[in-house]
């Protein structure tokens, strides 16, 4: 998770609290994000749940608990 972030914010300093906006993310980071997502994770992560969970530890949980229900 936290590499994608990385990657596609193109930093190397990102944290698991820091929060995607204050980190320079927007609309087209954030679709990139998603679609990796999808290729390197197989989850897929609607854009209001990035907005609610805008850090790397947040949006962690919330695909875990995303999984955990369709166990």
């Amino acid at each position: 998770m936290r590499t994608i972030w990385c990657r596609e914010l193109q930093r190397d300093d990102i944290s698991i609290d820091d929060n995607f906006f204050a980190l320079g993310g927007q609309s087209v980071i954030m679709a990139r994000i998603q679609g990796a997502f999808i290729d390197e994770l197989d989850v897929e992560v609607p854009a209001d749940q990035m907005f609610l969970n805008p850090t790397v530890a947040s949006i962690s949980a919330y695909i875990e608990s995303m999984t955990a229900e369709t166990r």
